[in-house]
């Protein structure tokens, strides 16, 4: 049996992806993270963080807890679809698990930032997260956060082909880095992590030394054309045209 054929009536679960932008020269980059060997899905590959979409994404008792989408994210929004903010929620939830990112407010309205003190604290509230013995709305709570869906873009939707031992419905979002906080992978699912540019990447993959999925090339090949992270945001924030991909394993005869 094709080993395609073994996974063909794998369930399609929800996802969220966040691409994560910085200002670079000679082109802006886009944080990445390199998935364990020993992944099932994606295994080996560098990629977005992301993850699924869980129960506890759709609460509504995260309503007080996340900002008021603007007026350019209404179309957006309708894109998303009743789910729109449980797949903002996720993403926020898995980069801030996988990459150590947490795109949120503090108390007083600023951009989340860590120093010292509190990069111990939520370096051992991502952990918690990760074990699952703390939610993010308890995170959010203790420490008086607002999720900050006004700088979280959706850009576009892929889901994973028939035949892969995992499927995704994946919405991708675009945001820039939050204030001064730095990204590392976890040392479980991810192993490395690095800013790199859509150039570079695609460069490196043609030569086998940066593996990607298909989904993550096509995306990267299309951002590739911007060289700022304002350009590339400005983009992101004006978009109107939210594609989604489905593609299929093997080509279809006609």
């Amino acid at each position: 049996m094709p080993e395609s054929n073994k996974h063909e009536n794998q369930p399609v679960r929800p996802a969220a992806t966040v691409i994560i932008v910085r200002d670079a020269e000679p082109q802006y980059e886009i944080f990445m993270l390199r998935r364990t060997n020993q992944a099932v899905f994606a295994g080996g590959m560098y990629v977005f963080p992301g993850g699924r979409v869980d129960e506890h994404d759709h609460s509504a008792s995260y309503e007080s807890h996340h900002s008021i989408p603007n007026e350019q994210q209404l179309g957006q929004r309708e894109a998303l679809g009743d789910d729109w903010r449980a797949y903002l929620i996720a993403g926020i939830r898995e980069t801030f698990e996988e990459s150590g990112f947490l795109l949120g407010y503090d108390s007083s309205g600023k951009i989340l930032e860590f120093d010292n003190r509190s990069q111990d604290r939520f370096d051992d509230y991502r952990k918690q997260l990760h074990d699952g013995d703390i939610s993010l709305l308890e995170i959010c709570r203790k420490e008086k956060l607002s999720l900050a869906f006004d700088l979280i873009h959706f850009y576009n939707r892929w889901i994973t082909p028939a035949g892969r031992p995992r499927r995704f419905d994946t919405r991708f979002f675009i945001t820039s880095t939050p204030g001064v906080q730095s990204g590392l992978h976890d040392g479980k699912e991810t192993v490395d992590s690095c800013w790199i540019s859509p150039n570079q990447a695609l460069e490196l993959s043609s030569k086998d030394k940066f593996g990607m999925m298909p989904v993550t090339e096509k995306q990267l090949s299309e951002f590739a054309s911007y060289k700022t992270a304002d350009e590339f945001l400005a983009m992101a924030a004006n978009n109107t045209d939210f594609p989604t991909y489905n593609p299929s394993l093997h080509p279809i005869d006609d």
